[in-house]
């Protein structure tokens, strides 16, 4: 479960913090991402917002998740409502994870599910590292705390399923809903919590200096810069529409290919590709296989995305020129950026489309088909180049 029920808005700006940029992608994908990603886990349950349904869902495209649920007033509110999504599901574990901590490692993850095996309720912790003092109203020190029974605490907290939520349901009925984090409500419930091994990059961000940090942290670990160029060509057939950058365009033709023929998401596809040196689309998605006839393009873009995020690597830039007579690519440039930008869990402001005509030469001049050119930069961590 991935609890982004909050409003979080002390990190500054007008987003709630789960929804704010980080390495040109909104805080929440990864925490999704790293859950959707991992081997170890059936089911990703989001609870959000009420009011924050639009930007989850550009958030959350192309990941397997569950549909989310809507929070409540306090963050136990929150989780005990996921909880009650997740029933049905008849989990025998939940790993319980805060949407503002976006570097939850795969590692981190694997650990939290042996720990969750083995004891049935366990925490990540770290161990202190500074000294600890006391002090008075007035600020003077009155005391030195022994440190080394103290530990921070983190998330993806882990239960035993059946344990954790009635633990909840009793807390509700006690009217006692102020607990601090899930830990927290199991002890008063009577549960014995054991801890693992946290991970110091596994930060929580609440401040504006907290972003400042990540993404300077983030670029610093995602320094394996890699560019991929991406190429695709349909031709004009049957139809009333064409599909580009993802973007119903009403056009006198069609265009002719196995899936929707969408030439720019195709592009974009292979460029990314390129950049990771896996393939190209005709390798992952074969005109020959009877499953992709007529498919969304989206699809493919997505796979691709998650390509590179599997590798723990991020997009940092997408850019296709779009090469035809017809139909006109401006008053429709601004819909396919948000819509690339959305399917690629990245800000728009990180997407350029632009259109040129080949001045009546070529196939695409004489009005045969359009064509084209992508450039995708993608960022993987710097153990890549080992």
């Amino acid at each position: 479960m991935v609890v982004a029920g909050g409003r979080g808005l002390r990190a500054g700006g007008d987003l709630p913090k789960q929804y704010r940029h980080v390495l040109g992608e909104p805080v929440i994908r990864p925490s999704l991402a790293a859950f959707a990603g991992h081997g170890g886990i059936s089911f990703v349950q989001p609870v959000i917002h009420p009011d924050d349904a639009a930007l989850f869902r550009g958030a959350s495209a192309g990941l397997d998740l569950l549909p989310p649920v809507n929070g409540g007033a306090t963050r136990q509110a929150s989780v005990r409502a996921g909880l009650e999504a997740l029933q049905p599901h008849r989990p025998e574990f939940v790993l319980v994870h805060d949407a503002a901590r976006p570097f939850a490692s795969h590692a981190l993850i694997t650990r939290a599910i042996a720990a969750a095996r083995a004891s049935g309720a366990a925490i990540p912790v770290i161990a202190l590292a500074d000294t600890v003092k006391t002090v008075d109203a007035a600020g003077r020190v009155t005391g030195t705390i022994d440190r080394a029974h103290l530990r921070l605490v983190q998330t993806p907290q882990a239960f035993e399923f059946v344990a954790l939520i009635e633990a909840h349901r009793r807390a509700k009925a006690a009217s006692r809903d102020d607990f601090s984090d899930d830990a927290a409500l199991a002890e008063w419930a009577g549960v014995k919590v054991s801890t693992f091994e946290g991970d110091a990059g596994n930060v929580k961000l609440t401040t504006d200096e907290d972003f400042v940090r990540a993404e300077a942290a983030g670029l610093a670990a995602l320094s394996d810069v890699r560019t991929g160029f991406g190429f695709d060509v349909h031709q004009f057939g049957d139809g009333d529409h064409v599909m580009l950058g993802g973007v119903r365009i009403s056009h006198g033709r069609g265009l002719s290919g196995h899936s929707d023929a969408d030439v720019v998401l195709h592009a974009l596809v292979d460029a990314i590709l390129g950049a990771l040196a896996d393939g190209d689309i005709g390798v992952h998605f074969p005109p020959t296989d009877p499953q992709w006839r007529g498919a969304s393009s989206d699809r493919f873009l997505a796979f691709a995305v998650g390509r590179v995020r599997a590798r723990g690597g991020r997009i940092a830039h997408l850019d296709v020129t779009i090469v035809c007579e017809a139909p006109r690519i401006g008053p429709h440039r601004d819909a396919m950026r948000a819509r690339i930008a959305e399917i690629a869990g990245i800000a728009t402001e990180r997407v350029g489309v632009k259109a040129t005509t080949s001045e009546k030469m070529g196939f695409t001049g004489r009005g045969e088909g359009l064509a084209a050119f992508a450039n995708a930069t993608v960022r993987l961590p710097w153990r890549e180049r080992l």
